[in-house]
């Protein structure tokens, strides 16, 4: 029998990159479903444009820089359906346009590409649009044709609450693919069901921002079905590329984006957190996974090493030569004291004998030695 030694990871799976992108975009197709049904071929046409500028902008990049095409892994299009569903179908065409660009070009490319960008593309897209255009940004056209603010926004400002039946199946304004919760939980229902998430992060980050609902006397149901947290906690924030790898980590990273989520919609100027929370998190995925990786097995922590000085420090402090005493018997005494200390001892002698010369009583070894 032949025996492989090779490197890490030794258990390997038959999912690739290229099939666990396909499969979110699989589990996006319900929410892509209700909000065309809701919303119309306004709708449809944002999302197409969004996801078509997502890939010409990926291949025009890669074709200028050389590098390997890789747009049929599919990750080009998911930042495009990502972005598409967290606008408003009554955005004008060019802004989806500009938001894919800008999301592949700046949140993607200019990082390496398909593995190595620090914060959440699609995200980074969004926030792009909402700082540029924060007029078109947030204006939202109703089920009945009208246009009008978005549930959170009817909370932060008038202080009324959809009801949740509304919320569960999506005949509410907002964005094309965060208003039916159920819609978006049957697509996290998948993703659960063929393991491309962890439960960590979304449990945490929905867990988080219903506790904290509650500490701040909020409806805490409504917060979780409201607004882009569904789509946020299992499609955003569980991003492989931008989420810790380690189980502690993905606990950690869960509860700060719940909490920033709740902290910004309730004491910001913006009725939602979730864009910003997942991006401010994503920023300190680095830190959290310093401190919460996983100790290989036999691990030891290594003693402290004692710091050594500067070369500079390190010079040898010269040696004063030893100088022998000669007591009043003439007998030559061996002193390894210092120059000060040997003083102190003649002036003993002198103070009981006769005054001695130093010359005489004070004999270096190396006049001795000649």
């Amino acid at each position: 029998m032949k025996l492989t030694v090779s490197i890490n990871p030794h258990i390997k799976d038959k999912d690739n990159v290229n099939k666990i992108i396909w499969y979110v975009i699989l589990a996006l197709l319900p929410a892509v479903g209700v909000g065309v049904y809701f919303f119309g071929m306004d709708a449809l046409l944002v999302i197409l444009l969004s996801v078509s500028s997502a890939v010409v902008t990926e291949l025009i990049i890669q074709r200028f820089t050389g590098e390997q095409i890789t747009i049929k892994d599919g990750s080009a299009v998911l930042t495009g359906l990502l972005l598409a569903l967290v606008l408003s179908p009554l955005v004008p065409w060019w802004i989806p346009v500009l938001g894919a660009i800008f999301a592949i070009a700046i949140g993607k490319m200019v990082f390496g590409g398909l593995g190595h960008n620090i914060f959440n593309p699609a995200l980074v897209g969004r926030a792009f649009l909402v700082v540029s255009w924060p007029a078109l940004m947030t204006k939202w056209l109703l089920v009945d044709g009208t246009t009008g603010a978005t549930p959170l926004g009817m909370l932060k400002l008038e202080g009324v609450k959809a009801g949740y039946n509304a919320l569960f199946f999506g005949s509410i304004g907002g964005c094309i693919g965060e208003t039916s919760a159920i819609a978006l939980l049957l697509g996290a229902g998948f993703l659960f069901y063929k393991k491309v998430i962890d439960w960590r992060i979304p449990a945490t980050y929905v867990g988080t921002v219903f506790v904290f609902a509650l500490i701040f006397r909020q409806d805490p149901i409504f917060h979780v079905l409201a607004g882009g947290l569904l789509i946020g906690a299992f499609f955003m924030a569980t991003d492989y590329v931008t989420s810790p790898i380690t189980q502690n980590g993905r606990l950690i990273f869960g509860f700060g984006c719940g909490f920033l989520t709740i902290i910004l919609r309730l004491f910001s100027g913006y009725p939602e957190g979730v864009m910003f929370s997942i991006l401010l998190m994503n920023a300190a995925v680095p830190l959290i996974e310093r401190y919460t990786k996983i100790k290989p097995f036999g691990y030891r922590k290594p003693e402290k090493e004692k710091k050594e000085k500067p070369a500079e420090e390190k010079k040898e402090e010269k040696k004063e030569p030893e100088i022998d005493l000669i007591d009043k018997k003439g007998h030559i005494v061996p002193n390894s004291l210092s120059k000060a200390q040997t003083k102190e001892k003649l002036e003993v002698y002198e103070e009981k004998e006769e005054p001695i010369r130093e010359e005489e009583i004070i004999k270096p070894k190396e006049e001795e030695n000649e």
